[in-house]
């Protein structure tokens, strides 16, 4: 379980095929802090366990499904990940409950400075809609955002600087992947009234 307060932008070592199996190797230092191997973190709001770490950084191992289904295939050597430690039971819910099951990807339309914040829009999967509140969460590259605006299957966030300058989101342009995660109570509801219904 995670918060979606990203700790530390992580950048990519290497990503490639080990005999047969992804292999995910980031730079990082205070996601490192107190971390083991067999240990979860969210990386762009992906839980994956912590396989090795040695020298400021750390090994992931990824499965095919997990390439297939979240924006890992866009990730290259340089590339700038968000990572997350998972929450401790005695810590401060500063972001909202983030499982770093990515529910899918969704297109940034539009990323802009407005002022010293900036808009951002993204279209998200078709039919998505329907789980995104305004005024709700939902997590953006495992950020959690406030969403400020709902048009059908697209959402829209305020980003204050802060946010840019600590996550990857500093380097997002339009037309690039991100992983989503839905707000967990909203999924929840929907399938208890599915379930009602049939």
């Amino acid at each position: 379980m995670f918060t979606g307060i990203v700790e530390e932008r992580g950048l990519v070592e290497s990503f490639s095929k080990d005999g047969g199996s992804w292999r995910l190797r980031v730079r990082a230092k205070l996601a490192l802090e107190g971390t083991a191997a067999g240990d979860s973190v969210a990386v762009n709001g992906c839980c994956l366990t912590a396989v090795s770490i040695e020298g400021g950084l750390v090994a992931f191992d990824v499965l095919e499904e997990t390439w297939r289904l979240t924006n890992f295939r866009d990730l290259s050597p340089g590339s700038h990940v968000n990572l997350e430690r998972s929450l401790r039971a005695d810590a401060r819910l500063g972001g909202h409950f983030v499982t770093g099951h990515v529910d899918g990807q969704g297109l940034v339309e539009r990323f802009e400075a407005r002022g010293a914040d900036h808009y951002l829009r993204i279209a998200g999967p078709a039919g998505s809609g329907r789980l995104v509140v305004h005024k709700g969460s939902i997590a953006v590259d495992g950020i959690s955002l406030t969403v400020a605006e709902v048009d059908g299957d697209a959402f829209a966030a305020w980003i204050i600087p802060h946010t840019l300058q600590a996550t990857n989101l500093s380097a997002r342009r339009a037309g690039e992947r991100v992983n989503l995660e839905f707000d967990m109570l909203g999924k929840y509801v929907e399938k208890l009234l599915v379930s009602r219904q049939a």
